[in-house]
């Protein structure tokens, strides 16, 4: 009898013990970087979580004007900048091997002597097609706190702006896996991306960090109106100064709303409008993207900066000159459903403003330029 209750108690014991075996929790995962070749390596790491990181760490060259005003740049953790990534995606923008027949770069609608735009109203892609918009400037995009990228705002970030164009039929025309391929057939390729990232195999999201990385460096912010907020009182002339009170001023040129001020040297809001350029619109913009038909005919404020290289100016390249885009703020207006509010004199078809005041104004939107920006060699051609 005490046989058999002893072998009950054990066979009882064995039963809860597999029972609690088998519900007890796994333990929980350590994330980290777990590649001993990484910078950050994390030997108590049990799961990666693709936070490794490689190459030399390299900051931003911030101008004085943005570290005083402005918030310290995006730079998105998984992407830190580092000169081995800044140099690949220097070498990328300039790679016309992203493009279906290799004859079409990133800078092939980015010209960096026209501060990275595009001087034809619209570009022209590998097969011939024209787009129907004017390429964007790509300058100070760590600072684009909205995140938000092209005239309609479709891509967010830096490395999703660089996801499109590759595989755009009216652009570069390509295949990502196409593009990888060619690229991971290279005799260089495969240890550059070793070198900022860590391994030989090629993949678009590692191409569109490194581009980003390149993107990010691409900074401006020494105008001579820079120099004048600086304390240099001799860097503009008193038409410039008469300029940017023009622009200031809400019952002239009220321009600051959408493109900053003294206290906003980015000189955009990084946000879409209507600014009153058509009565009815083919090309739908933000609304396009969102479905909204309240964001149709909006698009993203350029930034002012560099309007002497920028030309010809708006989302489709509509205007030529500075004269004209004046013009189209002082007198050309046109009343749409969705016209910004911030376009108060709608109603008389603008601002109406003196000769006087134009001359002035254009004079200090042009003193926003940087000299030397575009011959800048750190923006130019690697090969």
């Amino acid at each position: 009898m005490k046989v058999k209750i002893l072998t009950i108690v054990i066979l009882t014991l064995f039963i809860v013990s597999c029972s609690s075996s088998d519900n007890d929790p796994e333990p929980e995962a350590i994330l980290g970087c777990t590649d001993p070749n990484s910078n950050n390596y994390t030997a108590s790491a049990t799961q990666d979580d693709s936070s490794c990181e490689y190459g030399t760490a390299k900051n931003l060259e911030i101008p004085e004007i943005f570290s005083n005003l402005l918030l310290p740049p995006l730079i998105p953790s998984n992407n830190p900048q580092t000169i081995e990534g800044i140099a690949l995606g220097r070498q990328l923008f300039y790679e016309k091997k992203l493009s279906g027949d290799g004859t079409q770069a990133c800078a092939s609608c980015h010209f960096a002597e026209f501060s990275f735009v595009d001087p034809d109203r619209f570009s022209t892609g590998i097969t011939g097609a024209v787009g129907t918009r004017n390429s964007m400037p790509i300058y100070n995009l760590a600072w684009n706190f909205e995140n938000k990228y092209f005239w309609d705002g479709r891509a967010l970030g830096i490395e999703g702006q660089a996801l499109g164009p590759v595989e755009n039929p009216i652009e570069m025309n390509n295949t990502w896996p196409n593009a990888v391929a060619t690229l991971q057939d290279t005799p260089n390729y495969p240890d550059l991306f070793a070198q900022a990232f860590g391994t030989t195999t090629i993949t678009k999201e590692l191409i569109t960090k490194a581009i980003a990385q390149f993107e990010r460096t691409i900074i401006s912010g020494n105008s001579r109106f820079d120099q004048y907020l600086l304390g240099d009182n001799g860097a503009l002339t008193v038409s410039e100064i008469n300029g940017f009170n023009v622009f200031m001023d809400e019952d002239r040129g009220d321009c600051f709303h959408c493109h900053g001020s003294e206290s906003n040297p980015l000189w955009t809001d990084n946000i879409f409008h209507n600014n009153g350029l058509d009565t009815s619109f083919e090309d739908l913009g933000l609304g396009m993207v969102t479905g909204d038909p309240l964001d149709n005919g909006k698009f993203k404020s350029p930034s002012l900066r560099n309007l002497a290289y920028t030309a010809p100016y708006m989302h489709d390249g509509r205007f030529e000159t500075l004269e004209e885009v004046i013009n189209h703020y002082s007198e050309g207006l046109v009343y749409s459903e969705t016209i910004d509010p911030l376009m108060k004199n709608i109603a008389q078809g603008g601002a109406q403003l003196t000769e006087a005041d134009k001359t002035d104004l254009k004079v200090f939107l042009l003193s926003l330029s940087e000299p030397g920006f575009t011959t800048n060699p750190d923006f130019q051609d690697p090969n």
